[in-house]
């Protein structure tokens, strides 16, 4: 057996880091690394200019102060040397200005300490501008009379290299603020294919080849977007032709090629499964039909006149199927019917019959007008240890007797007579049962690869009837016609709810009615009991007829959908019987197929089946989509399917059913 696929294989990769944010950090990194480089040379090149501006006001003040000295004012008075030295000293351009004798000592001087001169003092540490001292000698003739030394005042030079400083950091900020914010919509704009890239890529993961991109952006990002694009559409395309493939072979196999209806093999296998399967068996009827005369009609007619009454007959015998939960028909041979209704008791399928044959008989006659025409019935009932061959041969005889008549007329095999309930009765039944919670539930396990712990049990419903409990075979069609069904599965999902509340480590699938899914209210009740479940929700399998999806498409859409949104995992149901194209598998996202057992039964003797069902796996598995089966009753049977491929299996074999309360 196959192993089990998780549904979230694809997941977001965590701690990696994405193309845009790296070429984000680069490049905007790049350009950072260019404005703070820029920054500091010119930082560095103004603080040296301002240094060589202080040294050379220095130098300036020195000479000019010795020159005058020396010239114009006689150095040894101290009086005229001070005067002179105050009036250089108040110009505010140095921090010290002395008159130093030969020996060093101070002549005349002025000095003051570096105070607030309006930058802070965090830059004013950083800036560090040198203090550079100039010295001019004082002669007088040919004596040398001392040595002026002059400090310049850094002040205004701090001022202008922290103006310069500010400029420089806001042109950089907003340089680097748009540069990055440009560069941001530049990655975003370019790269947005990427994000549609990565979600396509995703979608072909989950098997979903309908998602296209549609941006535009870069050369070679076009190119790439058109490759996956064409990608898509071509695995699209091979899904599609596979599953045309397979549909027309199961068509040609197993339909009539006039009717529509199921081919004579299929039909005997699925009765087969229906009447010899421990595990399915209940009560039922089978019908043969045939129109009389029916060779004559050709003769007279033509073939494609023939060919056009029995299209006409398989549409009034389709209309009466979709009165009758579960029941199928097929055609024999020539103008012969065959039609099984599970859960029917001989009365109801008496009256069923005359209506069924009075309405063919309309359509026989008006068409072969105005020859004399005639339909005639021949009715068996199922019982255990009946194999399906010999309830064949019970109808049939039954046919030959109501053959005999002249007009139309249906026989029963071994008369009609016995015990059962009225439709009232059953309404009763049913309707008090449902106001009474009168139903037990049984639990059967399914497994997956030889796993020894169960993937989830299937719950069944048995009703609790004065003659003891019926199993959903004999009640269920009955529930149906009734109208009473909605009610019944509303009461089997509240109980599931409450066992995984209590068992939180346990997995349940619910089978749900077409007529539930059909029902707006119980929907949305359904939804609502699962979002107040919360994660419990995630462990209920809800399984839905293939059926119930061909009939109500739109209801089974807007279902479909709401429960992939909650995680609550959907299994199309009874898959295979109803001939409905794969094509929903392209459109909604079930998580698994589960095979109808007529397919299962006998697999081993049963080529076709066998090409069948392993075609279907091959799809499915293609889809992300799981395959289980039901009704494996016998080792070889369960065999054979593990060699196919089936991701699980239920039946007698593996696991009888239980009561829940054991």
């Amino acid at each position: 057996m196959a192993r089990k696929r998780d549904p979230q294989s694809v997941r977001h990769q965590r701690g990696v880091i994405t193309l845009r944010t790296l070429l984000l950090i680069f490049t905007g990194g790049l350009l950072v690394l260019v404005l703070l480089s820029g920054f500091f040379t010119s930082y560095s090149h103004f603080r040296g200019y301002v240094s060589e501006q202080l040294a050379g006001q220095a130098r300036d003040g020195a000479t000019a102060v010795g020159l005058s000295l020396s010239n114009a004012i006689d150095g040894r008075d101290r009086v005229a040397a001070a005067s002179l030295i105050d009036s250089v000293f108040d110009s505010g351009r140095y921090l010290s200005v002395v008159y130093l004798d030969n020996q060093g000592q101070v002549v005349v001087g002025r000095s003051r300490t570096l105070e607030d001169i309006g930058v802070p003092g965090w830059f004013r540490s950083l800036a560090n501008l040198p203090l550079p001292v100039a010295r001019a000698e004082v002669v007088r003739g040919w004596s040398r009379l001392g040595t002026v030394q002059v400090v310049s005042d850094p002040g205004r030079a701090y001022r202008d290299l922290w103006r310069i400083t500010s400029g420089l950091v806001v042109a950089i900020l907003v340089i680097g603020g748009i540069g990055l914010f440009a560069l941001f919509l530049v990655l975003a704009r370019v790269l947005r294919p990427l994000h549609a890239l990565e979600e396509q890529a995703r979608a072909l993961g989950r098997r979903e080849f309908r998602r296209h991109v549609t941006i535009r952006s870069t050369r070679e990002l076009n190119q790439v977007t058109t490759a996956m694009n064409q990608m898509a559409d071509d695995l699209g395309h091979l899904f599609e032709g596979q599953a045309k493939l397979i549909q027309h072979f199961r068509r040609v196999n197993n339909e009539d090629s006039v009717t529509g209806l199921a081919s004579r093999s299929a039909f005997d296998q699925r009765l087969k499964a229906e009447v010899e399967s421990e595990e399915r068996f209940a009560p039922g009827a089978l019908m043969l039909i045939q129109l009389r005369d029916f060779a004559g009609f050709n003769d007279s007619y033509g073939r494609l006149e023939g060919d056009r009454l029995l299209i006409r007959i398989a549409g009034v015998i389709r209309e009466f199927l979709s009165r009758h939960t579960g029941s199928f028909a097929g055609r024999r041979t020539g103008a012969e019917f065959a039609v099984y209704l599970p859960g029917a008791v001989p009365a109801d399928a008496g009256i069923w019959c005359r209506d069924l044959l009075a309405e063919l008989d309309g359509v026989y006659a008006d068409q072969a007008a105005p020859a004399e025409v005639a339909v005639h019935g021949g009715v068996a009932k199922t019982a255990a240890g009946v194999k399906a061959r010999e309830l064949m041969s019970a109808a049939d005889e039954a046919l030959r007797n109501a053959q005999s008549h002249e007009e139309s007329e249906c026989h029963f095999a071994n008369g009609e007579q016995e015990h059962h309930h009225n439709n009232d009765t059953w309404r009763a039944i049913i309707s008090e049962a449902i106001l009474r919670e009168r139903f037990s539930f049984w639990l059967q396990p399914m497994f997956e690869d030889h796993s020894e712990t169960p993937l989830y049990h299937q719950v069944f419903s048995r009703l609790q009837a004065p003659e003891g409990e019926l199993k959903a075979g004999v009640f269920v069609p009955m529930a149906e016609r009734f109208g009473l069904i909605e009610d019944i599965d509303r009461l089997q999902i509240r109980r599931v709810l409450d066992w995984l509340e209590s068992r939180p480590d346990q997995s349940f699938a619910v089978s749900v009615a077409g007529a539930s899914v059909a029902s707006e209210p119980f929907r949305r009740d359904l939804l609502i009991w699962l979002e107040e479940a919360g994660d419990a929700s995630r462990h209920l399998w809800v399984g839905i007829s293939e059926q119930t999806i061909h009939h109500h498409r739109t209801a089974v859409g807007l279902l479909v959908r709401a429960l992939g949104r909650l995680g609550v995992p959907v299994v199309v149901d009874r898959f295979g019987v109803g001939g409905v194209p794969f094509s929903y598998l392209r459109n909604l996202r079930f998580q698994a197929l589960r095979i109808d057992n007529s397919f299962i039964h006998n697999i081993d003797s049963h080529e076709e089946n066998r090409f069948y069902l392993e075609s279907v796996v091959s799809i499915a598995h293609s889809r992300g989509v799981q395959v289980f089966a039901s009704g494996v009753e016998t080792a070889s049977e369960y065999g054979v399917i593990c060699k196919l491929g089936i991701d699980g299996a239920m039946g007698y074999h593996l696991g009888r059913p239980f009561a829940a309360n054991q």
